[in-house]
């Protein structure tokens, strides 16, 4: 019997929209599965090369949770290719300030380090609070448990 590898193209994926309330959720392991849906891994058509993954929306991002003592000991980091232009910022203050980077950066990380994880990473979108604007996606209820 010879059977054909199922190969993905651009033009065959049908997208979805799914909506997640991260509420008392810990970070890393709703950014994996966040990460997955994305990238498509969880369909039976999942094809490394090619972006077959749904939309996500994630609601109440001010709401996410760490373990241990990385709420105070979390650092986040940016520079601006100048000398001496390293930014340090910790979990909390950026917690204070853009929680919604939080959970971008988290899932960016997980995310092929490509053209095609910058395609799949336009794909999360991150709403501080229990709103979105979204509504005329009709995205569906996704529930982690």
């Amino acid at each position: 019997m010879n059977m054909k590898t199922y190969s993905l193209k651009k033009e065959d994926v049908i997208r979805e929209w799914f909506v997640l309330d991260v509420t008392d959720k810990v970070l890393g392991r709703v950014a994996t599965k966040i990460a997955d849906r994305i990238r498509g891994k969880d369909k039976p058509t999942f094809t490394p090369h090619t972006d077959g993954g749904d939309y996500v929306i994630v609601v109440n991002a001010e709401k996410i949770r760490v373990t241990g003592s990385k709420f105070n000991d979390k650092k986040y980091y940016s520079h601006s290719l100048y000398p001496g232009g390293l930014k340090t910022q910790t979990f909390k203050e950026l917690h204070e300030k853009n929680p919604e980077k939080i959970i971008e950066e988290a899932v960016k990380g997980m995310l092929p380090k490509n053209k095609l994880g910058k395609s799949m990473i336009k794909k999360l979108k991150v709403f501080r609070g229990p709103s979105h604007d979204h509504d005329s996606q009709q995205p569906t209820e996704w529930n982690l448990n």
